[in-house]
């Protein structure tokens, strides 16, 4: 039989949009005419079931169509890789692809599964995702399902982004699409649901609203105009009536903002030419009504931080609590210290305000803060945007605060009992710190080197807290914990100051935790006792075993992040403890609060400065 030659040639794909894993393909593999066939015909050609022995010792078995190899079949490479019913592209087998072939390609329907662990499953033409499928981008968790035209979205379809925080945690909203798609953009009719609740449903091209559309605020309110590269025409914008009531837009210098959001970013709007800030400004406030929900939350969390039990809206965020969510949020990695911050949206209050941990930061505060940190941080890494103000802010809220914001790290908060305890003692801390800031710019400020002058003042060092482990545990969270010596003339704040403490409490009363870890294995081994005795309630549960316990950080540690949730009633609750060796570690670093503060740090710092008045007088 005259044997025709035959090529085998993978046509790769990728499961790109969003990422790209590049390209995998087989080596073309050729029958020629003095190799082996065996099995059916059909009109001097390979047709049926049958065997082809390659070149080289490759060997298929299985279908065969018109001469080429079609249908389910096993093909053996002559190392012993094996291709059995779904081709594999790889040797550790995580890319490879089941189902239908028509002459060698990917046709019909058929599962996908890419190095990456991503996955499409539906239709496929030539060797392309093409007609109606779903592909998972797994480490993105992003999904789409509908239509495909040669490898990319086109036609109807719906695209979901589960928004995810750095931790890996993901939020229990999601961001969605449902409209048209064309060359793997959003482009034509569609809509948009945004985590928050907003809603916008309209035109849009190339990935951008861009056409007639209507944007519908988490409350209720609507609002309807024509919309060019993502940003709306404000003059032909125009408000609909809503439960919560519509406020009018006719004076283009009419704020989208209630009362208790509306912003104060003169400092920023003064920079841009006086005709293009009123729209400036709508833009930013678009962005803001985006993210009202998460913004109102994340103020309300921190809000509660410290407080034992507190209603959700009862309490006002204060700098203090501002401060944590700067550190939690990364924003002091962008080169910017949290007493510069500080400085940048100090307002006109008096001096003293500046820096104190007490002062209250309202919702429209917050947001107007974050709006002159966003561009003081990210408006060198835009290139000639449009609305420079929004598109700082949108990155912001994006990159930094979405993804981080309520994973409270740091010595004070990560854990809530510890933070209520240490709360306590805030107001003579602060005392301490001012005694030891120093005058300038007409304002009290400390820095690292005054904070190391201070322990060795107190006499606080010893072989346990020496000169490094104090450097460790103030570069905690900085950018680079490694250089300790890169952060001793920077200016830190009172929280920074206050962590410090709580994080060298945790080394000074190191013997403290010993001999409380002594009375809870004696309180242990007695239970124990008592549990072999028949008088012995069953209800009674035995401690842990001391041994096991381990109180003490690593300074150069990063704290773990604490266990905090949100009730349905908006209160912050900590979970339950899994066992009583979690409850005991927790009891004992309370207590080692208490013990640093009342037997180490205060009596030390009343002698100094009783001496210090003593030498004065």
């Amino acid at each position: 039989m005259t044997m025709s030659q035959i090529k085998l040639q993978n046509h790769p794909d990728s499961d790109e949009q969003p990422e790209d894993e590049g390209n995998y393909e087989l080596p073309p593999l050729v029958i020629l005419t003095e190799q082996r066939y065996e099995g059916e015909t059909c009109e001097g050609q390979f047709h049926g079931q049958g065997v082809a022995y390659f070149e080289g010792g490759h060997v298929y078995k299985g279908m065969f169509s018109k001469g080429l190899m079609d249908g389910f079949g096993t093909f053996t490479r002559a190392a012993g890789l094996k291709y059995e019913g779904t081709a594999y592209y790889n040797e550790e087998k995580n890319s490879w692809y089941k189902g239908d072939w028509v002459r060698n390609n990917r046709e019909g329907c058929g599962l996908r599964c890419y190095p990456s662990g991503n996955t499409y499953s539906g239709e496929w033409k030539t060797n392309q995702r093409h007609g109606k499928g779903t592909m998972r981008w797994l480490n993105l968790g992003q999904k789409y399902v509908g239509a495909w035209q040669d490898g990319v979205q086109h036609g109807q379809g719906t695209h979901v982004w589960n928004l995810r925080r750095k931790d890996g945690s993901q939020y229990s909203q999601s961001n969605r699409y449902t409209g048209e798609f064309a060359q793997g953009q959003r482009h034509g009719w569609g809509t948009f649901y945004y985590a928050g609740g907003a809603i916008y449903e309209g035109e849009w091209k190339n990935n951008k609203k861009h056409g007639q559309g209507k944007f519908t605020l988490s409350d209720g309110r609507a609002f309807e105009g024509h919309f060019v590269d993502d940003q709306i025409i404000t003059p032909n914008l125009r408000a609909h009536s809503a439960p919560l009531g519509a406020f009018p837009l006719s004076h283009s210098n009419s704020s989208l903002l209630g009362p208790d959001m509306a912003l104060n970013i003169d400092c920023l709007l003064d920079m841009i030419p006086e005709r293009k800030r009123d729209t400036e400004r709508k833009q930013v406030e678009f962005v803001v009504l985006r993210q009202e929900r998460e913004l109102r939350s994340i103020c309300s969390f921190y809000s509660r931080l410290g407080y034992a039990h507190s209603p959700v809206n009862t309490l006002l965020l204060s700098r203090l609590q501002f401060w944590r969510l700067l550190k939690d949020c990364n924003i002091h990695h962008h080169g910017i210290t949290l007493t510069q911050i500080d400085r940048l949206i100090r307002e006109d209050v008096d001096p003293a305000e500046i820096h104190s941990p007490f002062t209250p930061v309202l919702l429209r505060k917050l947001i107007s803060y974050l709006v002159i940190v966003a561009h003081h941080i990210h408006s060198k890494d835009m290139v000639s945007p449009k609305h420079l103000l929004a598109a700082c802010f949108s990155k912001l809220m994006t990159d930094d605060i979405l993804p981080n914001a309520k994973n409270v790290k740091g010595f004070l908060f990560r854990q809530p009992d510890v933070g209520v305890v240490a709360m306590n003692y805030m107001k003579r801390c602060w005392e301490v710190f001012q005694l030891f800031c120093t005058a300038t710019r007409d304002e009290q400020t400390m820095t690292c080197h005054h904070l190391l002058w201070m322990f060795k003042d107190f006499h606080l060092l010893d072989h346990k807290l020496t000169t490094r482990r104090l450097l460790e545990i103030i570069n905690t969270e900085s950018h680079n914990p490694d250089n300790l010596s890169a952060s001793v003339d920077l200016e830190i704040t009172f929280l920074e100051f206050f962590e410090v403490l709580l994080g060298c409490a945790e080394v000074t009363c190191e013997q403290v935790s010993e001999t409380l870890k002594e009375d809870h294995r004696v309180f242990g081994s007695n239970t124990e006792t008592r549990k072999d005795s028949p008088e012995v309630e069953t209800g009674i549960s035995s401690a842990q075993d001391g041994s096991q316990w381990d109180v003490k950080t690593e300074a150069n540690e990063i704290p773990e992040p604490a266990e905090y949730t949100d009730d349905p009633e908006g209160e912050i609750m900590c979970r339950p403890a899994e066992n009583n060796t979690k409850d005991c570690k927790l009891e004992l670093k309370m207590k080692t609060v208490d013990e640093f503060f009342n037997h180490f740090f205060f009596p030390a710092s009343d002698y100094y400065q009783l001496v210090t008045r003593n030498i004065m007088e």
